[in-house]
Parts: structure tokens; sequence; C-alpha cells
């Protein structure tokens, strides 16, 4: 029985090597952090967005400017984006419903998230409408998608309008909220001028947590709208 015994030790010693783990080899990629993976089936690695670059202006730059330029002791107490409101007329839709279809593919484009369909809520008979018809879009951006809207808003598109001087400040709305009209909405880079089928004009609300127009002035123009000078204003 021992010599019996002393050869079954033998032969499960003679196992181990296969039984044992593999070792992680750093040459072949292996022994790195786990990536975090997206849902199953997709075949994709999730990768973590990268922040901002005015979301992080704002917090590292616009509220220690604020706080010590009025006092503050709490950083929220300092007025912030609460979401950014686009809103598209599309009036041909009445007789042409495809106009709406190609305006919402633009605007799709250029908020990168998609619009809302906006109805009329009563009927009006000089106008030739009826209540639910389709008369415009509407989208509502919070997030991280505000701050990269605006970026791209106030970075490329406002520089590209026609004889461009600087955005007029008499847009805000008496509670510190403002409001911006473009004629055309051609000016995002994002769009084919050869593709549109026609230039749709937009409404842009800037809603803010600020208590007056002052504070709403303040805080856009410090994270970068280029606000008409007080001269040129005047003049």
């Amino acid at each position: 029985m021992a010599k019996g015994e002393s050869k079954a030790n033998a032969d499960k010693t003679k196992e181990k090597p296969k039984d044992k783990p593999v070792v992680k080899d750093k040459a072949k990629g292996k022994g790195k952090p786990e990536e975090k993976r997206a849902p199953m089936g997709t075949g994709l690695v999730e990768k973590s967005p990268a922040v901002p670059r005015l979301k992080t202006h704002y917090f590292e730059r616009v509220v220690p400017e604020v706080m010590a330029a009025r006092s503050l002791t709490n950083p929220l107490q300092v007025p912030r984006f609460q979401k950014i409101v686009v809103n598209i007329g599309v009036s041909e839709a009445r007789d042409n419903i495809q106009a709406l279809d190609s305006a919402r593919e633009d605007l799709a484009l250029i908020t990168g998230q998609l619009p809302e369909t906006r109805r009329a809520k009563k009927s009006i008979s000089n106008f030739k409408l009826r209540e639910g018809m389709p008369i415009g879009l509407r989208v509502t951006l919070r997030g991280d998608r505000m701050y990269e809207f605006f970026d791209r808003l106030m970075s490329t598109a406002v520089p590209r309008i026609r004889d461009f001087r600087g955005l007029e400040p008499r847009g805000f709305d008496g509670r510190g909220n403002f409001n911006l009209g473009l004629k055309e909405h051609l000016i995002f880079s994002e769009l084919h001028v050869e593709k549109a089928t026609k230039a749709w004009g937009m409404n842009i609300t800037f809603v803010t947590s600020a208590a007056t127009d002052d504070e709403g002035l303040d805080l856009l123009s410090r994270m970068g709208v280029p606000f008409k000078k007080r001269e040129e204003k005047k003049g």
C-alpha cells in the first residue's frame, strides 16, 4: 500500500503543472488593468468620455473668479448654466411635411440630439393653422452635451455670421436668461450648404441660475460670449 500511495502521489505531482493557472505574460499585453466593457454582444470597449473644455473652464476659472469678485463663500452661489433650448420654426410644414423632416435632420446634426416636434396649441383660420399641426422643432440640452454645443456655437458658428461685430446684450429677459436669434442655421460647420434645402431661422435660449440680468451677463461674458462693447452700443 505504501508503494501504491507513493506512486499515486507521484502521478499527482506530475499533473500539477497542467492544473496551474496560466501566468500572465506582459509581452502579450496581459496583466493590464481591465477595461470597462460595453454591453455583451456589441464587441465594443466603452471609453470614458472627455470632459468638455468649457465645463472645465467654468469650474476651474469662472467659479473662483466670481467668488472672489463678489465675496461669496459657497461655490453653489455662483450662477451657472441650467440648460440650452434650441427652437426652429417650420411654417412650411403646413403644406410640405418633407420640410419638417429636412429641418429635423439638420437640427439633429447641429445639436447631436433628436429634436422634439412642436405642434400648434390652437387653430387659427387666418394662418391656415389647425390644432395639433406640426409647426416647429425643439431641442433641450443639458450636462456635457450642453457645454459642447455652447463651445461650438461660440468658437466656430457665431464668428461666421456676416458682418459680425458682437452679440447684442439686450437679449436678456430680466431674470438672467439670454435669448439669441439667428437668421440662418447654415453658420454651423456640421452642415453642408450644398445639401441644405433652406436656411432656417433659429432661436437659442440660455437658461441660467442667475437672479438678475447683470449676473447673467457676467456669467456669459466670462464663458466667452462675444457681446458688443458699450461704446459700440451707444453709437
